[in-house]
Parts: structure tokens; sequence; C-alpha cells
């Protein structure tokens, strides 16, 4: 299966920013970045306009199925835009609950 993305550029961080991994807090006009390889998605964050891509604390994370990864990047942005150091959602699920044994 090929790896599926989707980018949303032009997001304003919320007061507190987005935390990342390798780049402290970003804030201000930033693009996100969901790359999802049919198990997991990974999320990224650079300044909106440059080319350097950090990885968003809480990345990566399980990821079943290409309708849960679009939800979370949605569920990223809205994050983002929120603020308050925003990392990746820990848990976005769509569809019934999973069977347990």
């Amino acid at each position: 299966m090929a790896a599926k993305t989707w980018t949303t550029a032009d997001v304003f961080a919320g007061r507190g920013g987005a935390r990342t991994d390798e780049g402290g807090t970003m804030s201000g006009n930033l693009t996100l970045r969901t790359t999802w390889d049919g198990a997991r998605a990974d999320v990224a964050v650079r300044y909106t306009g440059t080319s350097q891509w950090y990885v968003l604390a809480g990345s990566p994370v399980p990821c079943p199925d290409e309708a849960e990864s679009r939800d979370l990047h949605q569920a990223v942005v809205d994050a983002v835009r929120a603020g308050d150091g925003a990392e990746v959602p820990r848990h976005v699920r769509v569809g019934p609950p999973m069977r347990t044994r």
C-alpha cells in the first residue's frame, strides 16, 4: 500500500503554540503534514514557507485505517489552532467501537 499524506498550510497556532521533539515550541503560521503508511501516522510541522520539518510531540501514533488517519490530521489541525503546547492527540477513533474478546 502506498503512503497517504495530508497537508494543511496557514494554520495559525494558538497561544502556547505546538510542541515538537526537535524544535521546541513553534508558534505563528505553521504547515502540518500527516503521513499514513497503513499502520501508523507520522505528524510533522514546519513554519509555512520554509523547508525544515519537525516531528510534532506525540508522533508517531498507531492508526489502522485511512479514515482514522484523516480524522487524526484534522484533530491535529484543531489542537494546533487551540495552542497550549499542542501535541498529537492520543486517541482519535471513527466508526463503531472495537470489539474485545
